[in-house]
């Protein structure tokens, strides 16, 4: 298992943005040649894409523990969309 994901082998949104702070060091040292800093940056967006999607599926979860606050406080499972518009971003 990469030592980057979780057991689900998923990126946690914490190492995400970690990662997209590297890129962004990288590509403000201005160290890098420009095919490296067009694939850095495709990095950077895709790894910005799955944090939002994770932080989207966080919102859900919270809006529906609100909208149960009516009667008992219960969770259920969430599925959030991939990407934007239902469709998956590959990534």
């Amino acid at each position: 298992m990469d030592a980057r994901q979780d057991e689900g082998g998923q990126y946690g949104f914490e190492r995400l943005m970690e990662e997209v702070e590297e890129i962004v060091g990288r590509l403000d040292s201005g160290d890098v040649e420009l095919d490296e800093a067009l694939a850095l940056f495709e990095r950077g967006v895709s790894r910005i894409r799955a944090a939002g999607q994770l932080l989207d599926g966080a919102r859900g979860r919270v809006e529906e523990l609100i909208e149960s606050a009516a009667g008992e406080l219960s969770s259920s499972e969430f599925e959030p969309t991939s990407g934007r518009n239902g469709q998956s971003d590959g990534e």
